[in-house]
C-alpha cells in the first residue's frame, strides 16, 4: 500500500469540502488503485488528508491525469498556503486500518529512529492493544524514508478516547513510546472518508 499525506491551513473548509466531493465525481472513476481516504480539520483550521493508493506508481499515475491536473488548478488555490504532501511506501495497518464509521480521528506525526523495530512492536501488541482500548477501531502507520512518520487512528467516538487516554496502559504497550519523538497531534472532531466505490457497491 501507498500513503500520501496532505497537510494545509485552510480558512474556506465548506468550499474544500465541496472540492474533495466534486474529486469523487470527476477523477475518482479513472483512478486506477484509489483504495480511499481520512480527511478532517482541525479547530485551528489545519486540512488533513491521508489518502491510500495500491501502490506509488498508480498514485502517480493518476496525478499526471488531465483531470487531475484541472482539479488541483481549482483546489490549490483554498488553502491559505501551499500544502505539504508526504509520500510514504513504508505502511503498517492496524485492526484493518481503520473505519470509515469512525466519529473520532487522531493524527499523530513525528519521528522514529527504528522504523522496522517499532513496527515490529506494534504487530506483537496489536490484539493487546484492542482489548485495553476498544474505543479504537483501527489505524494506519506510513513512514517515510527520513523516519517521519504518519499514525491515523479511528476512535468509535471521541469522548471514549479521551477516557481511555487517562488508562494506564500494560507495560507491553508503552514500549513503542521510547522510539519515536517529536510528536504533534492533530484532531479531527468531525472526520469524513471516502471508500473506492465499485460497479457492485
Amino acid at each position: 500500500m501507498f500513503i500520501q499525506i496532505i497537510q494545509g491551513r485552510c480558512s474556506r473548509p465548506d468550499d474544500l469540502r465541496a472540492q474533495l466531493d466534486k474529486w469523487r465525481t470527476d477523477c475518482e472513476p479513472g483512478a486506477e488503485g484509489f483504495l480511499g481516504g481520512t480527511y478532517g480539520m482541525t479547530d485551528d483550521n489545519m486540512f488533513v488528508g491521508v489518502v491510500r493508493f495500491e501502490s506509488r506508481e498508480l498514485a502517480m499515475a493518476n496525478s499526471n491525469r488531465p483531470e487531475q491536473s484541472a482539479w488541483w488548478a481549482e483546489t490549490a488555490p483554498l488553502f491559505d498556503a501551499s500544502p505539504e504532501f508526504h509520500d510514504c511506501d513504508n505502511v503498517m495497518l492496524m485492526m484493518d486500518g481503520g473505519s470509515d464509521q469512525a466519529g473520532f480521528v487522531q493524527v499523530i506525526r513525528g519521528k522514529v529512529d527504528e522504523p522496522e523495530r517499532l513496527k515490529a512492536m506494534l504487530e506483537e501488541t496489536t490484539s493487546m492493544l484492542h482489548e485495553a482500548r476498544p474505543e479504537i477501531i483501527g489505524a494506519t502507520i506510513a513512514i517515510e524514508e527520513d523516519g517521519t512518520f504518519t499514525e491515523t487512528v479511528a476512535f468509535t467516538d471521541e469522548e471514549s478516547a479521551r477516557r481511555g487516554e487517562q488508562l494506564e496502559m500494560p507495560e507491553a504497550l508503552r514500549g513503542w513510546q521510547s522510539s519515536v519523538h517529536d510528536l504533534t497531534y492533530l484532531d479531527l472532531h468531525h472526520p469524513w472518508f471516502a471508500t473506492h466505490r465499485t460497479d457492485a457497491g
